[in-house]
C-alpha cells in the first residue's frame, strides 16, 4: 500500500465523541500525524460555521470541507470553492420534507435558518455547531443561497424512507444522504466527500492512493471509495465497515486515535 501523505477525517461520530467532545488523545493523534509529515484536514456534513471551533485546537492549516464537501474553506473560514443547490431543487426538497412531516433547516454559508423554533433537534444542533438558528416564516427568499437543506427526525425508519424518495425526486439535481440516523442532508449535485478528497489530492499534488479517510456514516462512503486507505469507526454499521479497508474502535473508545495508529503503522513499512 502507498505511503499516506494526507488524512481526511469526518467530524461527528468520528473525531468527536457522542457528546461532541474533542479528546486530548484525539488532538494528540493529529499532532502526531503532523510531526511525521502527514497532512490532516476535515470534511463534514456540518456547515462551515460549525467547524470553526476545531480549527485552532487542531492547528489546521489546510483547507477543509463543509456541507459534505461541496464547500471548501481556508482556516480563516473564507470560501475557496462553494457550490449551491439549484433553487428549483431546493424548493422541491423542502416540499418533499414537508410531505414527510420532518423538521426542515436551510443553511447558507454563514446562517442556519428554520421555520420551527421548537424543532426537536434545534437544541442539539445549537450545541453541536455553536450557533443559534435564525427563525423565518418562509424559505423562499433564501433558496438561491442554499448550501445545504436538512430534514431532521427521531424516526429513523421514516427518515430512511424519505431518503429513498428524495433520491428519486432529486436525481442528478442534488446529492442526498443521511449524515446521521436523524439527519437527511440535501447538498449541491456532483459534490460529496469523495470529490473533496480528489480536490485536496490535486491541490497537494499527490495521488488519492496516498490519502487515508476516516468516517462512520453513509455519506463517508464516497471518500472511502476514492482513497487508498479507508478506516471505519467501531460505531459504524457493519455495511459501512465492509466497505472500508480497515476498522477501528468507536468514537467513545478513542477510535480516531486508533485510526491514526493504523496510518502510522502503514507508513512505517514504506
Amino acid at each position: 500500500m502507498t505511503r499516506i501523505a494526507l488524512v481526511v477525517s469526518d467530524v461527528d461520530g468520528t473525531l468527536l465523541t457522542k457528546d461532541k467532545v474533542l479528546t486530548e488523545k484525539a488532538a494528540a493523534a493529529v499532532r502526531q500525524l503532523e510531526d511525521s509529515g502527514v497532512g490532516f484536514t476535515l470534511v463534514s456534513s456540518r456547515p462551515t460555521i460549525g467547524m470553526r471551533f476545531l480549527v485552532e485546537p487542531l492547528g489546521i492549516t489546510l483547507p477543509f470541507g463543509s456541507f459534505n464537501g461541496s464547500s471548501i474553506s481556508d482556516p480563516k473560514m473564507t470560501p475557496i470553492e462553494q457550490h449551491l443547490i439549484p433553487a428549483a431543487a431546493a424548493q422541491r426538497s423542502i416540499d418533499l420534507l414537508k410531505e414527510f412531516g420532518v423538521d426542515i433547516w436551510l443553511f447558507t454559508h454563514d446562517k442556519w435558518l428554520t421555520s420551527n423554533a421548537d424543532a426537536e433537534y434545534n437544541p442539539f444542533e445549537k450545541r453541536t455547531i455553536k450557533t443559534d438558528p435564525v427563525i423565518i416564516d418562509d424559505f423562499a427568499p433564501y433558496l438561491a443561497d442554499a448550501c445545504k437543506i436538512v430534514g431532521s427526525s427521531s424516526d429513523a425508519v421514516l427518515l430512511q424512507r424519505c431518503e429513498a424518495e428524495m433520491q428519486k425526486a432529486m436525481g442528478t439535481q442534488a446529492t442526498v444522504a443521511r449524515s446521521q440516523s436523524y439527519y437527511l442532508d440535501i447538498t449541491p449535485p456532483g459534490h460529496d466527500k469523495g470529490t473533496f478528497v480528489q480536490a485536496m489530492a490535486k491541490r497537494l499534488g499527490i495521488s488519492t492512493d496516498a490519502v487515508a479517510t476516516v468516517g462512520d456514516m453513509h455519506n463517508d462512503l464516497a471518500m472511502f471509495r476514492v482513497s487508498g486507505l479507508s478506516i471505519a469507526m467501531g460505531n459504524a454499521t457493519d455495511d459501512i465497515k465492509r466497505q472500508a479497508t480497515h476498522a477501528t474502535a468507536s468514537n467513545q473508545d478513542e477510535g480516531f486515535a486508533g485510526a491514526v495508529d493504523i496510518v502510522m503503522k502503514n507508513n512505517a513499512t514504506k
